[in-house]
This record gives structure tokens, C-alpha cells and sequence, in this order.
């Protein structure tokens, strides 16, 4: 059964912008992106939005519903009252190029910036065989649709603009500890995470993992894990004493 709610959806950029109130149709079953392309079509044709798949897949439609960060085409209308006003906003944490589409190039930057996968240099195809264990690991980092909501809700960046230099932030800190566990890769990552891409600016608040879409555990499975790594590396006195020893680096 069809009802009309009350949407306020962000117009503007970069320079200034405001708040808008529309009175939208809305259908059974129908989720918030339903509601923005009927929007669209009917009262706000130069509304920009972005979007692709429409399956909770391409990370495209991220943006932030009554102040949370979410996936347009995955927040039902069914979780919200009849007459509860819906709020639409464009993700705070990077610059809107127009209404509800921001410039996420930040996070393409600090992709470029991590090393790529380093295996021995005279490993042969063949010549290894993974556990299963180690796939499953690395396999959970790899389900990431790179919609950014973990990046636009960590408070490191999202309260702090002069951070974005020196913090990579959740999603590349878990590339670097996916690598960095990967038994295959050759390369220390632990001194990198720490004094590059801003470790110890996580306070492992949890944020990022409760809006994660694809419920990785990013907290709990690659940045905790690699705060440790991190921690037995820089403060264990049995690794430091090890390494004057055996003068392991």
C-alpha cells in the first residue's frame, strides 16, 4: 500500500547549498534510491545522484540517511515510519561536486600509495600451495565493494580534514593488513602501516565496521591484528633484544 512521505534531500556543491523538502510517493518494498529517481522524475530532474548496480554491490550510492552512512539502494523504506521525516545528505567526509554526489578521489589517491602484492622473487607458478585458512583471511578483506563508508565515517578524517594527509584510513589500513598476512608476500609492512598510512591515528572505535555493507570485520580482523604486529615489532623487549642480537631488521 502507497503513502507520500516527507523526504529533505540535500541541493547544492561545494560553495553552498541547502536542505529541500519534497513530498515523494513511495511503494511496497521500494528502498531510498527507489525514492530519489522518482524524485527525479517527477519534481527534481537536475538532482544528482550516483548510481549503478542497484544491488549492494558497486558501492556507488553511498551517501548518509537521518545522519547514518548508508547504501541508497540498500536502506528499505519498510525501517522507517509513515511519517517520519527521511533526510538525505551527501557523505561529509569529502567535497560535494553537486547534491548527493561527492569527489572520493581521496581514497583513489591512498590506493595508489600502497606497494602491490610482493611474492619471493624466485617464486615459480607451482611451487606453492596456500592453506586454506590463509585464503579465508584474505578472502573476507576481498568481499570490499569500495563504497567508502567506513572512510567517510572514521572521525580521523571525518572530524579532522588535516589528517587525510598522513591516515590512509580503514579501508587501505586493511589492504595493508591483508598484505601484510598474506604468506606469499614478502614485504614488511609494519613500520609502512605505523609511520605512512597512520595506524596509531585508529583508536579501534568500531565505527567503520558497523557500517561496513558487507559486514567485514575490519576492526577486529585487520586492524587490531595489525596493531599488534605493529606493537610486537616497535615495544616487545624479546623481538627488540632479538634483533640487536641476530641483527634482524
Amino acid at each position: 500500500m502507497g503513502y507520500d512521505a516527507h523526504f529533505r534531500v540535500w541541493r547544492g556543491d561545494n560553495g553552498s547549498g541547502e536542505l529541500q523538502d519534497f513530498t515523494v510517493e513511495v511503494n511496497e518494498g521500494e528502498v531510498v534510491l527507489d525514492i530519489i529517481h522518482r524524485l527525479q522524475a517527477t519534481q527534481a530532474p537536475d538532482l544528482a545522484v550516483r548510481w549503478n548496480c542497484k544491488a549492494g554491490k558497486c558501492g556507488s550510492c553511498s551517501a548518509e540517511v537521518n545522519g547514518r552512512p548508508r547504501l541508497l539502494c540498500m536502506t528499505r523504506m519498510s525501517t522507517f515510519t509513515t511519517d517520519e521525516v527521511i533526510t538525505v545528505t551527501p557523505m561529509r567526509t569529502f567535497p560535494v561536486i553537486r547534491d548527493l554526489v561527492t569527489d572520493v578521489s581521496f581514497n583513489y589517491q591512498k590506493a595508489r600509495e600502497i606497494p602491490s602484492f610482493t611474492p619471493p622473487a624466485d617464486l615459480k607458478p607451482g611451487d606453492y600451495r596456500m592453506q586454506q585458512v590463509d585464503v579465508e583471511r584474505s578472502q573476507e578483506f576481498r568481499k570490499c565493494i569500495e563504497c567508502f563508508l567506513c572512510q567517510n565515517t572514521c572521525h580521523v578524517v571525518r572530524d579532522h580534514e588535516d589528517n587525510k594527509n598522513a591516515f590512509a584510513g580503514p579501508r587501505y589500513l586493511m589492504r595493508v593488513a591483508e598484505l601484510e598476512m598474506h604468506p606469499l608476500d614478502v614485504a614488511d609492512r609494519r613500520d609502512m602501516a605505523q609511520d605512512e598510512f597512520g595506524l596509531g591515528y585508529c583508536n579501534i572505535t568500531k565505527c567503520c565496521t558497523e557500517v561496513c555493507p558487507e559486514h567485514i570485520k575490519i576492526t577486529d580482523n585487520a586492524l587490531i591484528p595489525m596493531k599488534e604486529r605493529v606493537a610486537d615489532q616497535k615495544y616487545d623487549p624479546v623481538v627488540w633484544l632479538g634483533n640487536k642480537l641476530f641483527r634482524r631488521k
